[in-house]
């Protein structure tokens, strides 16, 4: 089992930067592939970045260049650094963790540990 718990969420104006955080306890073998999610009101929870086992990094194409998602060497900690920030960005952010990657895609079906989710709003 593997808890999470985000925070860092705030509210920004466009072209903004935030860095979210979610501190993680738990089995180390169960958080090996994390990831993190959005869901913005009337919207499908979407996959914005993953990072595996083996450290390689997925990202969402609304965010290519400009999230990216490292985290501390004892995976405790997984970050969203989030820079050059659009309205369309605007949502809750939940991050997620499993044993392992699988897949090219960044599927909330793939994930059963999430935490409760920091609120990014982002202002024209």
């Amino acid at each position: 089992q593997v808890q999470l718990v985000e925070s860092g969420g705030d509210s920004v104006q466009a072209g903004g930067s935030l860095r979210l955080s979610c501190a993680v306890s738990g089995s180390t073998y169960s958080r090996a592939c994390m990831a993190w999610f959005r869901q913005a009101p009337g919207k499908e929870r979407e996959g914005v970045a993953r990072i595996s086992g083996s450290e390689r990094t997925t990202y969402a194409d609304a965010v290519k260049g400009r999230f990216t998602i490292p985290r501390t060497m004892d995976r405790s900690t997984l970050y969203l650094q989030m820079v050059s920030l659009k309205p369309e960005d605007t949502a809750m952010y939940y991050c997620a963790a499993r044993s392992y990657c699988r897949g090219d895609f960044i599927l909330p079906a793939d994930f059963s540990a999430w935490g409760q989710g920091t609120q990014v709003t982002v202002s024209s």
